[in-house]
C-alpha cells in the first residue's frame, strides 16, 4: 500500500497527529501501525484471583495499543512547561502551552467534559513547601482520571476508525528511505510506503527506537533514567494536598549528594499497578474518576533522576539492570514497609497484615535495600522525611515502599525546530524521541507535526 503519511504508534503522539491530519489534511490518506491491540480488546490477565501477578505476556496490553501506555494511566494532562519534557525547546513555550491546552479542549469535548482541571498557580502550599526545603512546580492538571481517559479514547477512535487505516498487532520492524519517502518494513518482509513518516513509539519502544537511529545514522545524545519507588499511604494523610492540587509534583534536593529527588504520578485515592516493559516488570499508579472504584489509599512515585556522562551512553541498561534484580529477589514487584526498611529488615506477610495500610497490589515482601544502590535509596529515604514535615504521616511505619519504579526515556534523537530528524520528513515525537516525557507533551507533538504536514501537502 501507498500512503501519503504513515504513522507508528498509537500513543497519544500518534492519536492525536492522526486526527489533526483528518482535521486539517482530510484528502491524505493516512495508516497508523501499532504492536499492541485495539482499545476493547487490551486486557491485563491478572485478577487478583486467578492470575495474581505479571505472567510477562507477548504483548503487555498495559503498555501497548491503541492509547499507548497512558491508556491506562491516570489520565493526567499537564498543562506546563515545567516539567513534562523539552518541547519548548524546539517549538517555543507560547506555542507549546496552545498546544497543550488545545488537546485539552479535544480531551473535554470526546468525554472529559465533567472532570476537573487542578492548578498549583498562587497555592499557599507553595510557601508551606518553600518552608521545608522543597519546592512545588506550576501546572495546571487536568485528571480524566483511568475510566474517563478510556472513554475519551474511545470516542476518539471512534471518529477516527473510518478516516484512518488502523493497523494493530503489527509490528514495524524496521524503516527505509526510498526516493519518494519511505518503506515501512513489518511481518514477513511486508511492507508499505509513505511519503511522510512520523514515528510516536512511546517509552516502550526506545530499545526500537535507538536500533532504528543506529543503523540509519541518526545522531542521539544520552538520556537519563529515573529511579525509584512508589509509596502507598492512606488517603487522608495527603488530602490538604490532593483535594486542592490533585497532582503535586514536588522537588527535594538531598543534603549529602545534592540530588534532585521528585514526587511523580499522583493517584489519590488509586491503586498500585504492575508494568511490562521489555519483559521486566515494575510498579505504576492509577485512579478513578468514578467514586466506587476510588480507595482508601493514595500512591506516588518518588524518583532520582540519573544522568550519566561519557564513556557510558546506556542509561535505560542501568535502569534495567535495577528492575532485573528486583525481579530476581521477588518475583517481580517488591513490596517493603518504611519501618522495616529504616530498620534494616526484610519485610514478611504478617508484618504487612498487621499494618494500617491495606496493599491494593499483591506483591512480595522484601528488602528494597538489596535493590536499589545506596545513593539512591537515601534520596529516597531523606525525600520522605521531608515531606513528613508538610504532609505528616507521611514517615509512618506503615508506609508502604514498592519497587521498583522506573522511567525508561530514550536516547535524546537530534532534531530539528521541525521534530524532525537528518531524514527530510521523518519526524520523530513523543515520549520515544526523548523531548516529551508525558500524556500533554507527547499529544502537543503529535498536533504540531501533523499541521507542518498538513500546510506541505
Amino acid at each position: 500500500m501507498k500512503y501519503d503519511v504513515i504513522i507508528i504508534g498509537a500513543g497519544p503522539g500518534g492519536i492525536f497527529s492522526a486526527y489533526e491530519l483528518t482535521k486539517k489534511a482530510p484528502n491524505l490518506k493516512v495508516a497508523v501501525f501499532e504492536t499492541g491491540y485495539p482499545l476493547e480488546e487490551r486486557h491485563c490477565p491478572i485478577d487478583g484471583d486467578k492470575v495474581k501477578s505479571c505472567i510477562k505476556c507477548k504483548t503487555c496490553a498495559i503498555m501497548n495499543g491503541f492509547g499507548g501506555a497512558g491508556a491506562f494511566s491516570d489520565g493526567k494532562y499537564n498543562i506546563t512547561n515545567d516539567f513534562g519534557g523539552t518541547l519548548h525547546e524546539y517549538i517555543g513555550k507560547q506555542k507549546a502551552l496552545e498546544l497543550m491546552n488545545y488537546v485539552d479542549e479535544i480531551n473535554v469535548s470526546h468525554g472529559g467534559e465533567n472532570t476537573h482541571m487542578f492548578t498549583t498557580a498562587g497555592s499557599e502550599f507553595k510557601k508551606l513547601c518553600m518552608q521545608n526545603k522543597l519546592t512545588l512546580l506550576d501546572a495546571s492538571v487536568r485528571h480524566l482520571g483511568t475510566d474517563i481517559n478510556y472513554i475519551v479514547l474511545g470516542k476518539l477512535y471512534d471518529e477516527l476508525k473510518d478516516k484512518v487505516d488502523f493497523k494493530f498487532k503489527t509490528p514495524v520492524s524496521d524503516i527505509e528511505q526510498t526516493e519518494g519517502g519511505y518503506k515501512v518494513i513489518y511481518g514477513e518482509g511486508e511492507f508499505d510506503e509513505c511519503k511522510k513518516c512520523v514515528v510516536s513509539v512511546g517509552r516502550s519502544g526506545s530499545k526500537w527506537m535507538e536500533s532504528v537511529c543506529k543503523k540509519m545514522g541518526i545522531p542521539t545524545s544520552s538520556n537519563r533514567v529515573d529511579i525509584g519507588v512508589r509509596v502507598e499511604i492512606p488517603a487522608e494523610i495527603f488530602s490538604h494536598l490532593t483535594d486542592k492540587l490533585y497532582e503535586s509534583k514536588i522537588v527535594y534536593r538531598t543534603a549529602k549528594f545534592e540530588d534532585a529527588v521528585r514526587t511523580f504520578c499522583m493517584n489519590p485515592n488509586g491503586i498500585v499497578v504492575n508494568e511490562n516493559t521489555n519483559g521486566i516488570v515494575t510498579v505504576n499508579g492509577h485512579s478513578f474518576e468514578d467514586p466506587s472504584k476510588k480507595t482508601n489509599n493514595t500512591n506516588f512515585a518518588l524518583l532520582v533522576a540519573k544522568h550519566f556522562s561519557e564513556p557510558f551512553k546506556d542509561s535505560n541498561g542501568y535502569g534495567e539492570s535495577i528492575a532485573r534484580l528486583s525481579n530476581m529477589l521477588g518475583g517481580g514487584v517488591i513490596v517493603q514497609r518504611f519501618g522495616d526498611l529504616e530498620r534494616g529488615r526484610r519485610s514478611n506477610q504478617k508484618r504487612i497484615d498487621e499494618g494500617t495500610i491495606q496493599p491494593t497490589l499483591a506483591a512480595t515482601p522484601g528488602d528494597l535495600s538489596l535493590v536499589l544502590p545506596k545513593r539512591i535509596l537515601d534520596g529516597i529515604i531523606e525525600m520522605i522525611y521531608a515531606l513528613d514535615r508538610i504532609a505528616p504521616g507521611t514517615a509512618n511505619d506503615d508506609t508502604l515502599l514498592y519497587g521498583v519504579e522506573v522511567k525508561f526515556y530514550n536516547m535524546e534523537v537530534k532534531l530539528n525546530e521541525r521534530l524532525e530528524c537528518n531524514y527530510p520528513g521523518l519526524f520523530i515525537i513523543g515520549d520515544g524521541s526523548g523531548v516529551t516525557h508525558s500524556l500533554s507533551h507527547a499529544s502537543a507533538s503529535g498536533v504540531y507535526v501533523a499541521d507542518i504536514i498538513a500546510e506541505e501537502s
